[in-house]
């Protein structure tokens, strides 16, 4: 199932390749696969990323990982408050199937 994100970068794409592939055996293992990353053109805060998961299970899993989660809150994303607040930092903010 591909999965499209995106997300408000708060320190550009450097900083998110690296927590990317620091955690990228981590995110295989839970059954999903970086297809594409990049930010605009004009705009390197502004990402937009297409994940393979291999089920809806395998996205959730990968949603409630509190170690990954941990990190993709840490300081490289913009955090969003949503009246929702299962996911903190608004990692599925914008997600939709492809």
């Amino acid at each position: 199932m591909m999965v499209k994100l995106t997300q408000d970068l708060a320190r550009g794409l450097g900083p998110w390749k690296e927590m990317y592939h620091e955690n990228q055996a981590v995110l295989n293992a839970l059954g999903a696969r970086l297809i594409f990353a990049g930010t605009e053109k004009d705009d390197d805060s502004k990402l937009t990323v297409i994940i393979d998961f291999d089920s809806v299970e395998a996205m959730k899993a990968f949603g409630g990982h509190e170690e990954l989660k941990a990190k993709r809150c840490g300081g490289w994303s913009v955090v969003r408050n949503y009246s929702d607040h299962r996911y903190e930092c608004g990692f599925f903010h914008g997600m939709r199937h492809v």
